[in-house]
C-alpha cells in the first residue's frame, strides 16, 4: 500500500480510507482490467464474438501478466460478471445447452489463460550446459532436432490458430463433443 501511495502521490493511510486490504486492492485492479476487455458490442456471429473476447482478453493478459495469479485470489467484480455476460450473450443464439456454453467458456478461457501465460514467460531458467549435455547423448534425437538453432521455433500465429481450431471443434456443431 506504501509503494500503491508513493505512485499516487497519496498517502498510505489516505488509500485505506478507500481500500482496506491488498485484496480489495487487487480486486479493484482486475476489475479496472475487466472493463478494458468488455466489447462495445457484441457481433451477432458467436464465433467471431468468442474470439474477439478472446483475444481481448489474451492482450490485456500479455499486457498485465500479474494478472494472470491475481485473478484466482480475488471475488470476481462487476466488470468480470459484465464480461462473462458477454460471453454468454455471443453464444445466446446457439442450440448449445448452457452447461455446453459454460464448458466451452471454460475451455476458451484455459486455452487464453494457458497462452498468455507461456508468451508472458520472459524469464525462462534452463541450464544451457546440462542441456546441451543431455543432447550431446543422443537419447534426446527429437529435441535435439527441435533445439538445433538455440531455440524452438513456433508458429507466429498460433494463437489465433488454436483458438480458431477450438470453437471449430467444441461449437454447436458437436454439442456431443461437450458432453462426454
Amino acid at each position: 500500500m506504501r509503494r500503491v501511495g508513493e505512485e499516487l502521490e497519496a498517502g498510505t493511510m489516505s488509500l485505506y480510507y478507500y481500500v482496506k486490504t491488498k485484496s480489495d486492492l487487487i480486486g479493484a485492479m482486475d476489475d479496472l482490467l475487466m472493463r478494458k476487455v468488455l466489447l462495445p458490442a457484441v457481433p451477432k456471429d458467436w464465433k467471431r464474438a468468442i474470439t474477439k473476447i478472446a483475444t481481448r482478453t489474451h492482450a490485456m493478459l500479455l499486457r498485465h501478466p500479474w494478472a494472470l495469479l491475481s485473478m484466482q485470489a480475488t471475488s470476481p467484480g462487476v466488470n468480470a460478471m459484465r464480461h462473462m455476460e458477454q460471453c454468454l450473450q455471443a453464444l445466446e443464439g446457439t442450440s448449445m445447452t448452457l452447461q455446453q456454453k459454460l464448458t466451452l467458456l471454460a475451455l476458451v478461457d484455459d486455452f487464453v489463460f494457458g497462452h498468455a501465460l507461456r508468451e508472458g514467460d520472459t524469464v525462462q531458467v534452463v541450464d544451457m550446459d546440462f542441456l546441451e549435455a543431455q543432447m550431446a547423448t543422443g537419447n534426446f534425437p527429437l529435441l535435439t532436432e527441435a533445439f538445433k538453432n538455440g531455440k524452438m521455433k513456433l508458429e507466429k500465429d498460433r494463437f489465433q490458430d488454436g483458438l480458431r481450431l477450438l470453437l471449430a471443434e467444441y461449437g454447436p456443431q458437436r454439442p456431443r463433443a461437450l458432453n462426454r
